[in-house]
């Protein structure tokens, strides 16, 4: 971002308007890694061969619908840290509602769950492997959001950063959807969690080194 610009944006007072990344350029940027991203799990991975069926389940819709809501909240939250003075007060309230969603949906189904079935409810079959999958996933996506915030003028460069891996998990999380057998709430409320979070602890380590300006 050049200075004149920065300095237009700062005049405009401390509300300033946090748009999505909005040049053509980081838009096709992002698309490609979305899409590199998806790529990566349809030749490694492949999609489950019981997707149609399970679709309509409403354990995979609860679980589509946590990772995409905590990917366009972090979509929200990466483009308001990507401008000086763009309010963030709500962020953490749009992160945790599905949050709290998801980790009560899981209490519920272990709590009606049989006691000898809960701990396969928890670890699942892939528990060894969900979490880092998703986030082997998610570097391409993190790699463009960190290009892409770089043209713009961010000010909290940690937070900055663990935005960009927070929501590159997500995103990958969302793609990784399409493979993953595990469909029980506490499963995902857990691993999934977590494989968005390993970005997300890089984010905040690399932050300030790549996005300083």
């Amino acid at each position: 971002m050049k200075t004149d610009e920065l300095i237009n944006m700062l005049a405009t007072g401390p509300d300033v308007s946090a748009q999505a990344l909005p040049a053509w350029r980081n838009t096709l940027l992002m698309a490609s890694a979305v899409l590199v991203s998806m790529s990566l799990m349809m030749i490694l991975l492949g999609v489950r061969k019981d997707l149609i069926e399970v679709a309509t389940q409403p354990a995979f819709l609860l679980k589509v619908a946590f990772v995409a809501a905590l990917a366009w909240t972090g979509k929200i939250a990466v483009a308001r840290l990507s401008l000086p003075g763009a309010r963030t007060a709500m962020l953490p309230a749009l992160i945790a509602l599905p949050l709290v969603i998801m980790f009560v949906a899981a209490g519920l189904v272990l709590m009606d769950a049989a006691p000898g079935q809960r701990a396969q409810l928890f670890w699942g079959s892939t528990w060894r492997i969900c979490a880092f999958l998703i986030a082997g996933l998610s570097l391409p996506i993190f790699a463009a959001l960190l290009m892409a915030m770089r043209d713009l003028a961010p000010t909290r460069l940690r937070l900055a950063g663990a935005a960009a891996g927070f929501t590159a998990g997500a995103t990958a999380a969302t793609i990784y959807c399409l493979h993953c057998p595990e469909i029980e709430a506490p499963f995902v409320a857990f691993w999934y969690l977590l494989g968005m979070l390993i970005p997300a602890a890089i984010g905040a380590l690399i932050g300030p080194r790549i996005l300083r300006w």
